[in-house]
């Protein structure tokens, strides 16, 4: 049965001019307004869609109340709300089973059913298979946006009313209701909810053999896994059998082998964060340095948001061609079949094509899910003639504003480019691709802006101590990068004394390669001379804590935490704010453009091929530094300039005896460690 074919109950409610408005008597466990697609064009500088997790269960509620697909509304998480509305409301329950009462009388999820003014919703506890209900509310809930979206990324402190989940006793607004109300949503439509779940994923990008054996990938695809109660909306946390691994480690990236240099991630992406998989939710990373074997279609991440501890996980391979789409919400969108129905993958280890480009550079077009390519250049190696040859064709993609491309996002040696598929075909994108790279100026010619940006830095501050103890606590204390990481960097890079690893440190100049490595506007940066490059690895597994702006490095790599949330670089210690609360933040900008908040009034400090240097300063020194920026009372000191790659090369060339002299020995202290990990067991931990 289809919507049509419900009898429409009313256009419109008495008393409709009235100021409506929703009173949170009870907020539930995790209770926050959500919109979809939620907010898009950000994930460049680290900001995640957020949105409804289970995007399906939210928009069927939307439209069965006669919202717009989006319209902003209520996830909640394990348990529901109590809602006074002041004027009678039509409204909707879907996802997660749970009871449902308006003014203690039981009604029907799936179903509209008219709230009176005055009366009380009741939303009770999810019950289970599922883990997250949602309430839409006829007008839907009507909230400032932030970059475009009303949706709350708790994490970053914005989006619905506080920035965070609902609170006792505060008024949520409602917007004019003038949509079509139906009974219910179609029982052929609703999605079938489950203990053991199968997830319709593609291969790649990164797959067997490069990355992970073929045995690897077959386990992956033929295990099912079990979901860890450690989950949220940043990730779905899995239990499962660990990789054997292609390669013997990550060479600049990292001492595992899952470790790659930065590049952005696809929303279900199966993120292997050292042995460890996580599915990246709608609050995850944007960029990271792990390698990703499958991601999931966007037309089955709905799934994420309603998979609960204890349950189990299949992956099934499906053609990216084939996948359901997500703009469906009837039928073709499968999510009423309990399995996925599918003949196999396309079979190409999520490689889509390769080809050489300027000076024989090899590139290598990725999958990445259904609706994404990522590009790559060159081999895995740090080599910033590779970021200029991605800075040229993200410009050129920019410059044309491609129709059907929803967003640009720079890694180290890659750019990911998402699209509509119904608008640009992936097969579209890569023919226009291919187009483009004949066009593209030589990188070697690159010029751009480039400032000089001093940063203050608390050497080994106290707070990076406390998240290693946390650590320690709680996750594993016998990690060789315990208890002291600055230890741990010093040893691994064949220093001498821990002040050497200070003195380099401070003695470098950080070249931003990419923004939101760590959300928020969070630099991933790497030393200009070569000489000043420390490498490390990353934690396996990853912390589950990590403070504001601590400042680490992992491979070859440093970047400031935008935000609290998970990590795995070495700290070295904690610096101010990257990301600014207080800017004007409420108009959408083009995806992948790249502006900063001291000129455009937008949040994020930094731009790519900013150039950053430290000052140290003391830990209290550092608090009152960041009240003063919270507050909007410090400037940061930066100076232009430019960068130019072919100075670039020729300071390399006319170094690169001293150059050698310095590698060679970080080498061997390297294989040092690597050799001691093997014999402890630490790779295959």
């Amino acid at each position: 049965m289809t919507v049509a074919q419900f009898p429409v109950v009313t256009k419109s409610l008495p008393g409709a001019a009235e100021p409506n408005t929703v009173e949170v008597v009870r907020p539930g466990m995790l209770t926050t307004v959500q919109d979809w697609p939620g907010r898009v064009g950000y994930w460049h500088i680290g900001v995640p869609p957020s949105g409804p997790m289970d995007d399906l269960s939210f928009r069927l509620g939307n439209r069965a109340v006669g919202n717009d697909e989006g319209a902003a509304g209520l996830e909640c998480t394990l348990a529901g709300p109590a809602l006074r509305f002041t004027a009678a409301t039509w409204v909707c329950v879907t996802g997660a089973p749970t009871d449902v009462t308006v003014d203690g009388i039981r009604v029907p999820q799936w179903r509209t059913v008219r709230v009176p003014a005055g009366g009380m919703l009741d939303v009770g506890a999810v019950r289970g298979p599922g883990m997250r209900c949602y309430v839409l509310i006829g007008g839907g809930i009507a909230l400032p946006e932030y970059l475009g979206s009303a949706a709350t990324f708790t994490l970053g402190r914005f989006g619905g009313s506080t920035g965070g989940a609902l609170r006792a006793g505060e008024a949520l607004p409602l917007g004019p209701h003038h949509g079509r109300v139906v009974a219910a949503v179609p029982m052929d439509e609703q999605p079938v909810l489950a203990r053991r779940w199968e997830l319709a994923v593609t291969e790649g990008p990164h797959g067997a053999p490069e990355f992970f054996t073929r045995a690897d990938f077959d386990t992956v695809v033929g295990t099912d896994y079990e979901v860890h109660f450690n989950s949220d909306r940043t990730g779905v946390r899995l239990i499962g059998p660990k990789p054997e691994w292609a390669r013997t480690d990550g060479g600049e990236a990292g001492l595992h082998p899952s470790n790659i240099h930065d590049t952005p991630y696809s929303v279900g992406a199966l993120d292997f964060t050292g042995d460890t998989p996580i599915l990246l939710g709608p609050d995850g990373p944007s960029l990271g340095g792990f390698v990703c074997p499958v991601t999931v279609v966007a037309a089955d991440r709905w799934k994420l948001g309603q998979l609960s501890p204890g349950d189990s996980v299949r992956f099934v391979l499906v053609r990216g061609d084939r996948a359901a789409s997500i703009r469906e919400l009837g039928t073709a969108r499968r999510a009423a079949w309990p399995t996925v129905l599918s003949t196999g993958g396309d079979g190409d280890d999520g490689v889509l094509r390769r080809a050489d480009v300027e000076d024989e550079t090899a590139v290598t077009y990725r999958r990445a899910g259904d609706d994404g390519v990522l590009v790559e250049y060159g081999a895995m190696t740090l080599d910033l003639g590779l970021r200029a040859r991605v800075h040229v064709l993200h410009q050129h993609l920019l410059a044309a504003r491609v129709r059907g491309v929803t967003e640009l996002t720079p890694g180290i040696r890659s750019l990911q480019i998402r699209v509509d598929p119904h608008v640009l075909p992936v097969p579209a994108l890569l023919a226009l691709l291919a187009e483009a790279e004949a066009r593209l100026p030589a990188s070697d010619q690159l010029v751009v802006p480039s400032r000089v940006v001093h940063l203050p830095l608390s050497w080994d501050d106290p707070s990076t101590r406390e998240a290693i103890t946390r650590y320690m606590h709680g996750v594993r204390a016998d990690a060789p990068w315990c208890p002291w990481n600055i230890e741990f960097i010093r040893r691994m890079n064949g220093l001498d004394t821990v002040s050497d690893v200070y003195d380099t440190v401070f003695g470098a100049e950080y070249l931003v390669l990419g923004l939101g490595d760590v959300y928020l506007g969070a630099p991933v940066a790497t030393p200009t001379d070569p000489r000043h490059r420390l490498v490390t690895t990353k934690y396996n597994p990853a912390r589950t804590w990590t403070p504001e702006n601590a400042v680490g490095i992992g491979g070859a790599y440093l970047c400031v935490y935008g935000m609290e949330g998970p990590g795995g670089y070495q700290f070295v210690g904690r610096t101010t704010q990257v990301w600014n609360h207080r800017a004007a933040a409420t108009s959408a900008l083009p995806p992948g453009v790249d502006r900063a908040a001291s000129d455009t009034g937008t949040p994020w400090l930094l731009r790519y091929f900013d150039r950053i240097r430290w000052y140290p300063v003391e830990a209290d020194e550092l608090l009152d530094l960041r009240a003063e920026f919270a507050a909007g009372n410090a400037r940061v000191r930066a100076e232009d300039g430019e960068f130019r790659l072919a100075d670039y090369r020729k300071f390399l060339a006319g170094n690169a005896e001293s150059i050698e002299v310095f590698r060679a020995r970080q080498a061997e202290a390297f294989a040092a460690e690597r050799n001691s990990w093997r014999s402890a067991g630490e790779l295959t931990f």
